[in-house]
């Protein structure tokens, strides 16, 4: 079965750090060229992308985490979010999937679904 498992989240207060990770079952991020994204959605608002990472190591970030939020590969089935310097704005479920709409077409996984991980920042 096809699984996408994020853990990590946890309610902070700003200026925090949390490291957030996901663990692929099912299937290897190396059989879609290791190219992976970070989701998050607020209550109310719309699924967000705010970080890639490809099988080069090229990296996006949004303007709301540059600077703040680094992605990085742990293993063929693992990937992770460090985020630092967090803000009440950060507050959401956080979610990874394969950055590439045809991959995740192939897989049968949707952005921001599945269980997510919950991060809240607040004081």
């Amino acid at each position: 079965e096809v699984q996408l498992v994020e853990s990590g989240g946890d309610s902070v207060q700003p200026g925090g750090s949390l490291r957030l990770s996901c663990t692929a079952s099912g299937f290897t991020f190396r059989e879609y060229d290791m190219d992976m994204a970070w989701f998050r959605q607020a209550p109310g608002a719309e699924c967000e992308l705010i970080s890639t990472t490809t099988g080069d190591g090229i990296t996006w970030y949004d303007d709301s985490v540059k600077g703040r939020f680094t992605i990085s590969m742990g293993d063929e089935k693992t990937v992770f979010l460090q985020m630092s310097r967090l803000k009440p704005e950060d507050t959401a479920v956080y979610y990874c999937a394969p950055s590439r709409p045809s991959h995740r077409a192939k897989l049968g996984i949707e952005m921001c679904a599945g269980q997510g991980t919950q991060v809240t920042v607040s004081s």
